[in-house]
């Protein structure tokens, strides 16, 4: 089983990027869930989403506590939560940042394998607005090939209508765009 937890702020999309996801998995056989984890914050306040992929049945029903991934969507969460909680070892972490992989490895001390890709930019160039959650799916399947990118376009088509292809262009361009680095 892979869970995957995704660090953002209330309106930028963590909770439709694990659904989007956990749909894709399921649409390929795979067992999938996704939930959000948030009270009554406003817009723009820090939220959490998890995601869990497996090929067998997921029995656990929690917070993700020890992921294998962890996707941030607000680079500016880096200075107030520590993101890489619980991360296990040999595990991921993805981040929405203009900074070089170098800068975030000296400035947070990020020691796991590193995503870093400019989500934002990407968005407002293909979107016309700053949400960056589609574009991190990009990134998301670059770093784990969770599930095939073809398996996002039925539900990008049906959860954004109209802008799917917008979506998926920001999707595509993300997976390009996405530097990683191994520890």
């Amino acid at each position: 089983m892979r869970e995957i937890r995704i660090h953002g702020r209330g309106g930028q999309g963590a909770v439709t990027l694990a659904e989007l996801v956990c749909h894709a998995a399921i649409n390929e056989g795979k067992y999938a869930q996704s939930m959000p984890s948030f009270g009554p914050e406003r817009r723009g306040a820090p939220v959490l989403a998890f995601l869990r992929i497996s090929d067998e049945h997921i029995k656990i029903r929690a917070e993700v506590i020890t992921p294998d991934v962890v996707v941030v969507l607000d680079p500016g969460l880096l200075n107030i939560t520590d993101v890489t909680s619980g991360l296990k070892s040999g595990g991921t972490v993805l981040i929405n940042t203009k900074k070089s992989i170098d800068e975030i490895r000296s400035k947070f001390g990020v020691e796991s394998r590193l995503g870093v890709v400019n989500a934002v930019e990407i968005a407002r160039e293909t979107l016309g607005v700053p949400i960056t959650n589609t574009t991190m799916i990009g990134a998301l399947l670059k770093a784990t090939k969770i599930v095939k990118k073809d398996s996002l376009i039925e539900p990008l088509k049906h959860r954004f209508g109209p802008i799917a292809d917008k979506n998926i262009k920001a999707m595509n361009r993300a997976f390009d765009e996405t530097t990683i680095e191994e520890v």
